[in-house]
């Protein structure tokens, strides 16, 4: 369940209020919607909690279907109806409640909007932001950044460089989604989406210098609210004599959510230019999404060099 402040999801899903009711916020248990056609029309089987929880659309249909109804009958089913206890009721295409549905919402308590938008079209990003607010979530500790559209997720231990890296990024095109802390959501099997705290987002820490403001300082094209966390690039100290992959063969990944991520280990030295690596890195995941792989191709030349 996730409970979500009224001002709240009125912007994020550009709502106009037409009841607010008493509370400040409202509970959202499902991401599944309900359009209440067989409810108006009097069949209540199966309507249970399950189906009265999740937000209750009202499209053209439905609307149309409770002005054909006699004044004393369209007030009986809806008072019927909002006494399940309904999360909220939401009317697209910009259309007015009828009076008996705003007399039975201030007796129940229940909220009504309006959203301008086409039934089916409001419904996909319904479902789309319920999804996300529900979804599962945890925080890392490291950089957010998009590099060549690639969501690569910065990680190390504490002073590795993690922040110096994500600004040079941002020098050189690239943007920022949050610094230090990454909250990151699953909003789908294989998919998750990283993003900054509110109270921290665009702002960076540098040692030695504090506190800056990555987009008064760079424009409002060096960030971004949020991004698909694609690879891991975990940077460490360089250790002497330790074998690292220096062909690129060994695939690595990590389990953040319950969904292998890639990852590289990149080792940290004098003279290492970590910007550019990363760049390499998303460039190079790039191809390989698109079938190419640089060691495989190596290999056929070598081995066409020697049957040659």
């Amino acid at each position: 369940m996730a409970c979500v402040k009224v001002e709240d999801f009125i912007m994020d899903l550009e709502l106009e209020p037409i009841y607010l009711g008493e509370n400040d916020k409202i509970d959202i248990e499902t991401s599944d919607l309900n359009r209440p056609g067989l409810q108006f029309a009097n069949f209540f089987d199966f309507f249970a909690k399950e189906t009265s929880s999740r937000l209750q659309i009202i499209g053209q249909t439905e609307m149309t279907y409770l002005k054909t109804l006699d004044t004393n009958v369209c007030q009986e089913r809806l008072d019927k109806f909002f006494d399940f206890n309904i999360t909220c009721v939401i009317i697209c295409r910009n259309m007015d409640a009828v009076p008996e549905m705003i007399e039975a919402a201030k007796k129940h308590n229940c909220p009504i909007f309006k959203s301008n938008m086409v039934t089916t079209s409001f419904m996909s990003k319904a479902i789309e932001y319920l999804n996300s607010l529900l979804a599962p979530s945890k925080t890392e500790h490291g950089e957010l950044v998009d590099v060549y559209g690639v969501g690569i997720m910065i990680m190390g231990e504490s002073g590795i460089g993690k922040s110096e890296t994500a600004l040079e990024l941002i020098e050189r095109g690239h943007r920022l989604v949050t610094d230090d802390v990454v909250e990151i959501k699953k909003v789908a099997e294989n998919r998750l989406i990283g993003e900054a705290p509110e109270s921290t987002r665009h702002f960076m820490e540098i040692r030695g210098i504090g506190i800056i403001d990555i987009r008064a300082m760079y424009g409002i094209g060096a960030v971004i609210k949020n991004k698909t966390i694609d690879m891991v690039i975990s940077l460490e100290h360089w250790r002497k004599n330790f074998m690292y992959d220096r062909i690129g063969t060994n695939d690595d990944y990590i389990n953040i959510l319950g969904v292998e991520v890639p990852r590289l280990v990149i080792p940290v030295r004098p003279g290492r230019n970590l910007a550019i690596i990363t760049e390499v890195a998303a460039r190079n995941f790039r191809l390989k999404n698109m079938g190419y792989n640089a060691p495989l191709e190596l290999a056929k030349r070598i081995n066409g060099e020697i049957h040659d």
